[in-house]
C-alpha cells in the first residue's frame, strides 16, 4: 500500500482527525515555508492549497491548509472541519466575504468563492470524494451537510 492510500484509509478514523486538527498550525507554517513542497506527512501526495480569507469578526487574514480538486479554471473545497459538529471558521469567513486567495506551490491567486447550490454540490462532490473518501465519514460524524465552495480566479 502506498502512502496516499494509507493516509486515505487512516483519514476515516477519529484519532487521525484529532491529530490533523492538532497539527494544522504546524502544517500551515511548513507548507508556506516550503512553498507547498512539504507537509507534516512529508512530501504532499494529495492536492493541497493554502486558503487565505478575511476573518469575519477580526478583519484579519486567516489561513487554512485544505485539500482541493480542480473544476475548470477554479478550485473546489469542502468544509469538513475534520468531522466536527460546527462548520470550519474559513467557511463562515467566505460566506461573510467571498474574496480570498489561494496559494498553490508558492503561487498566490485572488479568488471569489461561491457556495455550491444543491445541483452544483451533487456535481462536485464525487471529485472531492475521489481526493479524500473520508469526507463521507466526516459528514456522518458531524451530523451536518458539509459546505462545498467553488473558487473562481478574480479578473
Amino acid at each position: 500500500m502506498d502512502l496516499t492510500s494509507a493516509v486515505r484509509r487512516l483519514g476515516r478514523t477519529r484519532w487521525f482527525a484529532r491529530a490533523g486538527r492538532a497539527t494544522s498550525g504546524l502544517d500551515r507554517r511548513l507548507q508556506k515555508a516550503s512553498r507547498g513542497r512539504w507537509s507534516t506527512l512529508g512530501r504532499p501526495s494529495l492536492p493541497q492549497l493554502i486558503l487565505t480569507t478575511t476573518g469575519r469578526r477580526s478583519g484579519e487574514p486567516r489561513e487554512a491548509v485544505l485539500l482541493y480538486t480542480v473544476d475548470g479554471d477554479g478550485w473546489v473545497l469542502i468544509g469538513s472541519n475534520w468531522g466536527q459538529e460546527h462548520h470550519p471558521a474559513w467557511s463562515g469567513n467566505l460566506l461573510a466575504d467571498p474574496r480570498a486567495t489561494v496559494t498553490i506551490a508558492g503561487v498566490t491567486t485572488p479568488v471569489v468563492a461561491t457556495l455550491a447550490d444543491d445541483d452544483e454540490r451533487a456535481r462536485l462532490l464525487p471529485a472531492l470524494l475521489a481526493v479524500w473518501p473520508g469526507y463521507e465519514h466526516y459528514a456522518a460524524r458531524a451530523g451536518r451537510e458539509l459546505r462545498v465552495f467553488r473558487l473562481s480566479p478574480q479578473d
